[in-house]
């Protein structure tokens, strides 16, 4: 006669079989954005509908039999301890939302945005906002209905951004990014007048797509990011995705005339590649094999993009090879033309090519739009005006048309409203990481300037990446910086490497 298992160890087994699911429908995702073939939009659409149906059923039949419920009252009088009550208080709090959702809703939501992202390629190349409107309006209102359905005490984007920086709420976002916005605001216009424009250094040239996918592959590796559990492939829209810590997937994109358009997101994505390959394996399915946060994930790339990534000590390791790869034209470009270039603070069009001061506010334009999109204060119909006089009082630039605008980013048309938030949140919470970790590794910039980054990858493992959701974001910082989530070390980190005299 076959043991039974007891309820928590059932409950792992369950999570397990369910992961294998998502890591199913993830791949199909990630194939979708860098293998399928235009006309397999509607078929992938429909595997992806079905998948999503069966995974929130599965999720939800957890407590079909009570084990779930079980468990939670077991959690409430302390029998269930340690990492068991992290995979247990975890679990119960993403079944109370996913049981409120019912799963025609949720098919149905999967197969308009899978069909929606498809829609959304073809009119950035057309810059035909209007042939993407309509599939917006039925994402707007399905997460409308979402928020309905989850439930909300005073926004209903509040039932939104929970899903990616839990127990934030849409008017705390609010205060966090219009403090920042206060700041930010003339901080850039006092750099402007205050600086030397170094744009203008001519650093275009003419970069075979080989060489350049060969050089991100050779700093993506010094970072520590492993081929053996990953990929770098190509993309419209850079982004990582994961089926498990042993197989991890980034993309990037490249332009011949432009190094660093491909540099930067590469550096990018290898952040969040590493905090997935970072996380335990053994608790895979479970919360302690997932990410914290969408902030506490951002946190890493940000951190590895700019803080680290745009430093003195990072390119005085990297430039000599750089110069060596693409002679043109860097031999002619001192180290210090070189590092002023990149670090110019220029408002520009695209929020993915944008310098680390006015990212921002791009975050910004974005998380105001969409909450007012859901509050049903404004109409998709009048986005690309709306998102033009924001982009024009927030940087002070004009938009020449939607493709560089209003259709430039891929999260509206895959649902993912509450999500723009959570970038400046992880410029944030990386700017306190960063403080710990200066305070905690001796000769921090020595090391990184001899490519040794190994010792802040270690830090990163042990504090964050191992700890999966033992603790909530908020915790986490806590723990680590003694602090709550301030911006002060963010906008002090910009006053010291932008100061001007």
């Amino acid at each position: 006669m076959k043991k039974s298992l007891k309820p928590i160890e059932e409950l792992k087994v369950r999570l397990k079989e369910i992961a294998h699911l998502v890591s199913i429908s993830a791949i199909l995702s990630w194939d979708q954005e860098v293998h399928m073939p235009s006309k397999g939009a509607d078929v992938r659409a429909e595997s992806l509908s079905y998948l999503s149906g069966l995974i929130h059923s599965s999720f939800i039949a957890l407590d079909t039999n009570g084990l779930l419920s079980t468990l939670k009252k077991d959690l409430d009088t302390k029998k269930v301890k340690g990492n068991d009550a992290v995979i247990v208080r975890e679990t119960w709090k993403d079944y109370e939302r996913q049981h409120k959702l019912s799963e025609s809703f949720v098919k149905e939501l999967s197969s308009v945005t899978s069909k929606a992202q498809n829609v959304w390629i073809e009119a950035r190349k057309k810059n035909d906002f209007k042939l993407f409107q309509p599939w917006l309006e039925k994402i707007i209102k399905l997460k409308q209905q979402e928020a309905e359905m989850i439930g909300y005490k005073d926004s209903p984007y509040d039932a939104l951004i929970d899903q990616y920086e839990p127990g934030m709420t849409a008017g705390e976002a609010a205060k966090i990014l219009n403090d920042l916005k206060d700041f930010l605001i003339p901080f850039i216009a006092h750099l402007k007048t205050n600086t030397k424009d170094a744009s203008r250094l001519k650093v275009k040239g003419k970069f075979l797509k080989e060489k350049q996918i060969a050089f991100n592959h050779f700093i993506s590796k010094a970072l520590g990011f492993d081929f053996d559990a990953g990929k770098l492939d190509v993309s419209t829209h850079p982004f990582s995705t994961n089926f498990h810590p042993h197989d991890v997937r980034i993309t990037t994109r490249y332009k011949e005339d432009d190094l660093f358009h491909s540099i930067g997101s590469t550096i990018h994505e290898v952040g969040h590649g590493l905090y997935e390959q970072g996380i335990t394996g053994k608790h895979f399915g479970t919360p302690l094999g997932e990410s914290v946060s969408l902030g506490i994930h951002e946190s890493q790339s940000r951190m590895w993009e700019n803080i680290i990534g745009k430093s003195k000590s990072f390119w005085k390791y990297f430039y000599p090879k750089l110069q060596k790869q693409f002679p043109e034209p860097y031999k002619k470009i001192s180290f210090d033309s070189f590092y002023n270039t990149i670090n110019t603070v220029q408002p520009t069009l695209i929020r993915t090519e944008s310098d680390e001061v006015t990212y921002n506010l791009h975050i910004i334009v974005r998380f105001e739009i969409e909450k007012e999109l859901i509050e049903g204060s404004i109409e998709v119909k009048d986005l690309p005006y709306i998102w033009k006089s924001k982009m024009k009082q927030y940087l002070g630039i004009s938009i020449p048309n939607d493709t560089l605008g209003v259709l430039q980013d891929v999260h509206w048309s895959a649902g993912l409203i509450g999500y723009f938030p959570t970038y400046s949140f992880g410029n944030l919470y990386s700017a306190q990481f960063y403080d710990t970790i200066k305070k905690t590794i001796p000769n921090l910039d020595r090391e990184i300037s001899k490519g040794n980054f190994a010792p802040i990858l270690l830090w990163l493992r042990k504090n964050i990446h191992s700890k999966g959701k033992t603790y909530r974001a908020g915790e986490l910082v806590k723990k680590i910086t003694g602090e709550d989530l301030n911006s002060k070390y963010f906008t002090e980190y910009l006053e010291h490497k932008y100061k001007t005299t």
